[in-house]
């Protein structure tokens, strides 16, 4: 029997604020353990939650880009369990009332090559909820600490519905959600630093069938590789027990990205477990028109719609835009530079090849980078009008990214400038031809490579300044003379 996968993912995002959801002591990571508290955080007896009306807005924001519903009231509910990360005993989140609704994920899926769109399509959404999230735990040999530097930063769940049946599709969605979170301003989500944190619920079902199977919640999922090979791992699993005569059990597994393995960890639990109920010391939320149209104004245009609007507008192919749509300084770094000179695709290949390979070598974010928009449309032209050649082109742009200078002062300083003097390239033209007879008979009998026996002489004449293709042209009218 063929199965078919059913997969929801629960991703949680940290929000990009100063302070945490419902206290103002700083929100941070990689300060000393247990410096970012305070009476809230701690849940010291008399405190009491403010909201921070930073996190609210940005969940809007994303609620607004991911085209959901913005419920006009939300409330705040007490999920209520017992664990050592968790100060209070319980996590004040968002139950029955959560402050978006519905909404989506454009995603793309990998094309029949890299250099090939690949079809797109959307991934519903459930909910967006705000939450505050835990502290964290390490366990070590015969103890675990607990660090609440992160309890109580602002945290959203974004809730998929069971729409996705593959593991490259869950890691497409992951994908292209971070893009939009990052484009937003809304997070960060550095998976390194917990910023991003994803729990993949998977069933499986008899191809054709709309009833779900029984779902397993995959936990410890910390990189989007992990939560590919995860799923593919437990979607076999599961096959297999099935394809036993067994039954798939409700659980919660723990999966190993290290050694591809899984385990349980515990009976799933389900909503009535938390014993939910509205948070007394908190009032609702009201999120009227103008609050959504002032941060609608600030919305930036999505990732997938600047693809489509580059590889329009600039005529600049699928290659290119895939490297540098995903990073919005970026592309906005590109447009700055075709604006600049003009020719969008030789900027874009300058960029999107020379600017991050010289970036990644010297491991700078493009933010420390000396080379600007300026640089690269004025390397372009030099380029273009035939100012400079190409493998000096690549002197000029090593030399400018460890300088700062511009093209034109590296080219005058290196003396690197092409030869452009038409009467001493039909000179040089002339002495090559002149000496190399049996060349010119060759070339004259239809044998197209000799020409190349010309080439050599001339560029060392020239010292290696000469354009190839005013070579070729000037060798090419005076052997047919």
């Amino acid at each position: 029997m063929t199965y078919e996968a059913v997969i929801g993912l629960e991703v949680h995002v940290q929000l990009k604020t100063r302070s945490k959801m419902f206290t103002r002591v700083a929100a941070g990571y990689g300060h000393p353990e247990n410096t970012l508290t305070d009476p809230v955080v701690l849940a010291l007896p008399g405190t009491l939650p403010v909201m921070n009306k930073e996190a609210l807005d940005k969940i809007v924001r994303a609620g607004l880009l991911l085209g959901c519903e913005i419920a006009p009231e939300c409330k705040w509910d007490r999920k209520n369990y017992f664990y050592p990360d968790s100060p209070k005993n319980y996590q004040i989140s968002q139950y029955d009332q959560p402050l978006c609704r519905g909404g989506f994920v454009e995603i793309e899926l990998p094309g029949p090559a890299r250099n090939i769109m690949g079809e797109h399509r959307r991934i519903a959404l459930t909910r967006i909820h705000l939450e505050e999230d835990v502290g964290k735990l390490s366990h070590g040999e015969g103890a675990s600490l607990v660090d609440f530097n992160r309890a109580g930063t602002p945290l959203m769940e974004i809730v998929s519905e069971p729409v996705i049946h593959s593991a490259d599709e869950a890691f497409a969605y992951l994908t292209a959600l971070k893009a939009v979170m990052i484009y937003g301003g809304i997070s960060d989500c550095d998976m390194e630093k917990g910023q991003l944190r994803c729990d993949a619920n998977i069933s499986i079902r008899p191809a054709g069938d709309a009833a779900l199977g029984t779902k397993v919640e995959l936990k410890n999922l910390n990189s989007f590789s992990f939560v590919r090979d995860g799923i593919a791992h437990e979607v076999r699993r599961q096959v297999a027990v099935v394809g036993s005569g067994g039954k798939v059990v409700q659980e919660t597994r723990d999966y190993d990205g290290q050694t591809g393995e899984s385990k349980s960890l515990r009976s799933k639990e389900m909503a009535h477990d938390y014993r939910y109920f509205p948070d007394p010391d908190l009032m609702p939320v009201r999120v009227d028109e103008a609050w959504k149209e002032s941060i609608r104004t600030g919305c930036p245009e999505l990732p997938f719609d600047k693809q489509r609007r580059l590889q329009k507008e600039y005529g600049v192919p699928y290659t290119i835009t895939s490297v540098l749509v995903p990073d919005r300084a970026l592309s906005d770094f590109f447009e700055e530079a075709a604006r600049l000179c003009g020719r969008p695709q030789a900027a874009g290949n300058w960029i999107a090849n020379d600017l991050l390979r010289e970036l990644g070598a010297a491991k700078l974010e493009l933010a420390q980078s000396r080379v600007t928009p300026r640089h690269v449309a004025e390397l372009v032209v030099l380029v273009e009008t035939g100012a400079i050649l190409s493998n000096a082109a690549k002197e000029v742009f090593i030399d400018m990214f460890q300088t700062g200078d511009l093209p034109d002062a590296v080219v005058a300083r290196k003396g690197l400038r092409a030869e452009t003097n038409p009467d001493e390239l039909e000179r040089w033209c002339s002495d090559a031809i002149a000496a190399n007879p049996k060349s010119v008979a060759d070339f004259k009998s239809g044998k197209e490579s000799a020409i190349n026996a010309f080439k050599g002489p001339v560029m060392r004449a020239a010292k290696g300044k000469a354009d190839p293709k005013r070579v070729d042209e000037t060798l090419r009218r005076l052997l047919a003379g």
